[in-house]
């Protein structure tokens, strides 16, 4: 039995989640459905590097298996995306150790966020970055990003559905950058928690429109209380962007 190490890709706009559930169609759903038909029926789980939520899209997804099968290991991406639906691909496939977890043995990720900016949304961008029309002081925002990095608790920036108790995380980088229309935000850091991205974000645009001063946020943060923290931003312009080992 080898234990196989993949990297995925996926437009997260038609599927329920990367978790299995019962009725809903979902990535983990129409990956194990793949390696059932490539198996001869039998059953073969995936474990992968955290759930990402409906709508949300992925770059750099990883994800572990087991199997007994004799394919040559520059064949696996083929063989899996033969059978996959289109807006799942596989991007790499390796052999690993047995050792080897897509969860538990993460160090880091990375994460980004688009937002379109404009006087009229882009129709062809609405399943891929969240449309914000109004103006925005990117230097406000920038100023106010650079007091989440750090070791905190980021129990403000949590959504009250989590099932996580130990809400410390390290954000150790934080980048703005714009192409054209699109605003890009990047975050690496040693883990997130449940929704920690869309809630930030949605607290820097409060900034970024003049809603709350920048030095706001180490008073947010210190206060451990979700209500003190802006909107849960839209699940539409997040992005898995890499898994670090």
């Amino acid at each position: 039995m080898q234990r196989y190490k993949c990297e995925i890709s996926y437009d997260g706009s038609v599927y329920c989640g990367f978790q299995i559930q019962p009725k809903d169609r979902t990535v983990q759903g129409e990956i194990e459905k793949a390696l059932k038909k490539l198996h001869k029926g039998l059953d073969v789980k995936i474990q992968a590097s955290g759930r990402t939520d409906a709508g949300v899209h992925a770059v750099g997804q990883v994800i572990h298996f087991d199997s007994d099968l004799d394919i040559p290991i520059g064949k696996w991406e083929l063989a899996l995306n033969t059978l996959l639906p289109h807006e799942i691909v596989v991007v790499k496939a390796e052999a690993v150790s047995r050792n080897f977890h897509a969860r538990y043995n993460v160090t880091g990720k990375e994460y980004r966020y688009f937002i379109q900016l404009g006087e009229r949304r882009d129709p062809f961008k609405r399943n891929y970055a969240y449309y914000y029309p109004y103006p925005l002081n990117l230097d406000a925002i920038r100023e106010a990003m650079g007091y989440f990095i750090g070791e905190f608790d980021f129990t403000s920036f949590c959504s009250a559905k989590t099932d996580k108790e130990d809400k410390i995380r390290k954000i150790t980088s934080m980048e703005l950058m714009q192409e054209g229309d699109m605003l890009i935000f990047s975050f690496k850091g040693n883990g997130f928690l449940y929704n920690m991205v869309r809630i930030i974000i949605g607290t820097l645009l409060d900034v970024g429109r003049g809603k709350r001063r920048p030095d706001s946020i180490l008073d947010i943060i210190a206060g451990k209380d979700r209500k003190l923290a802006g909107k849960t931003a839209s699940a539409n312009g997040l992005y898995l962007w890499k898994v670090n080992y």
